[in-house]
């Protein structure tokens, strides 16, 4: 399977912080943004992974990702336009997807909660092998602002709305996405909506209309955020810090999660660890290296 992750908007929520950088880059706690959505992904056992951003923001994350070697992965991008929608990520990223499944992460998702990587892996599985959609729903108070997803006790789909103004359910669905191939032949086809973009939620329609998309609702012990506005990303980097100062475990560390999954040996991970050199998060790498 191969990953995406879509970094690209113009970000005029979050002005006047993103007029001379991409969202994606900014930090929430001690991590650029892109180090949560790239975590899951490799939590989920992919390493061939697409980023998505900008003409003028490209640049800058390959020059803070690279090509992935260091840490045992494969990072690729290619540029979008203009934002044209969510769904345009496939059409762009053809020639990358090739034969494969794919799934498909918002650089702005956060996600955070035990048995997740589990969940992932069990996800990809099934995706890879029944070739039917996959879709992921959270728990929220205001299902309004939201794709609202409703399911049946097997979690097949049962339909799904952009903002209702009567939800059918409570549960939002949230910036990750797993399907089959079949998906680079379906964003061809769909139409721009009414704001002019190809919407994720219409290639999804797609695959409810022929039976073929599940949902995977995540518990109330999870935690999902969208930190797409300055509060927003405030309440991120306050909750990551406080898990990280309880636990003396950090969150989406690549770096680490490289090193854990055998992505990259033991010498690698300590040449990787002189590269960053006297910091605190050097330090809590040398205690992993270290076994503390």
């Amino acid at each position: 399977m191969k990953g995406i992750i879509l970094a690209g908007g113009s970000g005029t929520r979050l002005y006047p912080l993103t007029m001379g950088q991409s969202k994606q880059l900014l930090a929430i706690h001690d991590k650029p943004m892109i180090y949560y959505p790239l975590s899951v992904l490799m939590l989920a056992g992919i390493r061939d992974i697409l980023i998505i951003s900008t003409p003028e923001d490209l640049p800058n994350f390959k020059r803070l990702l690279s090509d992935g070697s260091q840490i045992g992965m494969r990072f690729s991008y290619e540029k979008q336009e203009k934002p044209n929608g969510i769904a345009e990520a496939f059409i762009i990223g053809e020639k990358f997807i090739q034969n494969d499944s794919v799934c498909l992460i918002l650089g702005d998702n956060i996600f955070y909660g035990s048995g997740f990587t589990k969940i992932l892996k069990n996800s990809v599985e099934f995706v890879e092998k029944n070739y039917k959609a996959k879709v992921f729903g959270y728990y929220v108070n205001n299902p309004s602002r939201y794709g609202v997803v409703q399911n049946d006790r097997l979690g097949n789909v049962l339909s799904l709305e952009e903002k209702p103004e009567n939800p059918k359910s409570n549960y939002a669905v949230v910036g990750l996405y797993i399907y089959p191939n079949s998906v680079i032949k379906i964003s061809k086809y769909i139409l721009p909506s009414e704001r002019g973009e190809l919407e994720i939620t219409s290639i999804n329609n797609l695959y409810l209309k022929e039976k073929k998309l599940k949902v995977e609702l995540f518990d109330k012990n999870f935690t999902w955020l969208d930190s797409g506005t300055h509060e927003s990303m405030l309440e991120a980097s306050n909750y990551i810090h406080t898990i990280e100062k309880r636990t003396g475990l950090k969150i989406a560390c690549i770096e680490e999660i490289a090193y854990k999954l055998g992505y990259i040996n033991k010498s690698k991970f300590e040449k990787l660890i002189n590269s960053i050199g006297e910091n605190q998060y050097g330090e809590y790498l040398k205690k992993i290296i270290n076994g503390v």
